[in-house]
Order: structure tokens, then sequence, then C-alpha cells
């Protein structure tokens, strides 16, 4: 784990609360909603985000145990508010990458410094489009 227990009570208590409301709008930030695997509660959490071809990918800087990790490990996703609008990720993914390769330059020396080292690659869902009518066809 990068990020100590103190620290994540800390930021719990304080920092998510100041940046929840403001995380959805900002580039490289976003709120995680997540279910309870026992409460079945909806929970918020603000993480940064990086954008992925297929969908998204999330340092945690707390480990694979935290606790909203694996909310969405057993839910097999979540929605993720980014940029002033809702998607809906699938397939979470736990890998361990001491490089950080695919993220920019300056977070990946942010990322060594701390010790993160462990990501979740979501998939963005696919929304099957609903059949447009041929005009032609009807009555």
């Amino acid at each position: 784990m990068a990020f100590g227990r103190r620290m994540a009570a800390f930021n719990r208590l304080a920092t998510n609360r100041v940046l929840g409301g403001v995380a959805p709008r900002l580039p490289g930030f976003g709120v995680i909603v997540h279910v309870g695997r026992r409460s079945g509660r909806r929970y918020r959490t603000p993480v940064n985000v990086f954008r992925t071809p297929t969908g998204y990918l999330l340092a945690l800087t707390y480990g694979s145990g935290a606790e909203w990790v694996r909310n969405v490990l057993t839910a097999g996703g979540c929605e993720l508010v980014t940029r002033g609008a809702t998607v809906r990720l699938t397939a979470p993914r736990l890998y361990r990458d001491e490089r950080g390769a695919g993220l920019p330059a300056p977070v990946r020396a942010v990322l060594r410094l701390a010790g993160v080292s462990e990501f979740l690659a979501l998939e963005r869902e696919l929304v099957p489009r609903a059949p447009v009518a041929d005009e032609r066809m009807s009555a």
C-alpha cells in the first residue's frame, strides 16, 4: 500500500469531501460511484482518472485492498462521473506496473515517488444502439 491507513482516513474525512464537489468537472479527476458489498449503499469516491483507448485507468494510491476497489471488483464495474458526463465502466482488471506505462510523464514521476505500482483498468460499457426504423416501411 503506497499511502498509509492514517492518510486514507484523513482523505476520507477531509480531502474527499472537498474534492467530491469539483472532481467530476476537473481534467484528470472523476468520481467513482460504486455499491457497497455488504451494505448495498451507493458510495462516491474521488479519483485520478486517465483515459485509455477503450476505457479508463486508475492509479491505486491506497492499494488494491481499498474498500472502493473491492466494491468495484465484486460488482464487476461502476460508474465514473468525469468532465460533466457519467460513463458506465465494466470488466475491472487489477495489475501491477512499476513504470506506470501509459500515464503522462509527470504523473509517472509522482506515482513512482509515492511508491504506487497498482492500477485498475476499466472498459467503457458499449451501449447497443436501438434499431432505426426505415421511414419508407412505416405505415
